[in-house]
């Protein structure tokens, strides 16, 4: 059966356009799988804490020494390791703000890439454990800059995934929300049709 992990993390919430393009993807994929499953995780409403000391110290420590808190702390990085390992397809909504990622976002891969479980160092390197799935990023923005110096989102979000061995990554870009109706209009227009190409292609 295939999962579908869809990961929000715009700051509009369910209004956000990210938020939108995802849902439609989601949906395009699922009308394909007979018995697939949708799991969504809004980091609007639930977000990670950013890591500090604390928290290193906690995923650090061997299990048998944790205290309660520092188990309720791993427990919650176990939570998202384990959703991406039940997930065949990855869908992450990110509008960029201020030419990078949401925070929220970045805590996300801060608590995903765990050294022995999503990623493990060999002789010849890093090397992700988290192969064989898909994803797509969908991400939004006011202004124009994809393949532009100023875009610091895609290449992190594909150096992260790739990081835990996800490496089969396209994206979908709506640009020129802000500039007012009509390149809004046409940028969504563009991403809704990009989606159900990739729907189908994927679906093939």
């Amino acid at each position: 059966m295939n999962t579908i992990l869809q990961i929000n993390s715009s700051l509009s919430g369910e209004h956000a356009a990210s938020t939108a393009l995802a849902d439609r993807l989601a949906a395009a994929l699922l009308s394909r799988s007979p018995g697939g499953k949708l799991v969504r995780r809004n980091l609007d409403r639930q977000p990670l804490p950013h890591l500090d000391a604390a928290r290193l110290a906690a995923l650090a420590a061997p299990a048998a020494e944790r205290s309660a808190e520092q188990a309720a702390i791993v427990a919650e990085a176990d939570a998202v390791i384990a959703e991406v390992q039940a997930a065949s397809h990855l869908i992450l909504a990110a509008p960029m703000y201020n030419f990078s990622a949401p925070s929220t976002l970045k805590s996300w891969f801060d608590h995903l890439a765990r050294a022995g479980v999503s990623f493990r160092y060999t002789a010849n390197g890093a090397e992700g454990l988290l192969t064989g799935r898909r994803a797509t990023l969908v991400t939004t923005r006011g202004g124009v800059h994809r393949d532009r110096p100023q875009d610091h989102l895609v290449p992190y979000v594909r150096t992260m995934l790739a990081f835990v061995g996800i490496t089969d990554l396209e994206v979908v870009y709506a640009e020129g929300l802000a500039l007012g109706a009509a390149p809004r209009d046409a940028a969504l227009d563009r991403a809704r049709g990009e989606i159900d190409s990739l729907a189908a292609r994927r679906a093939a």
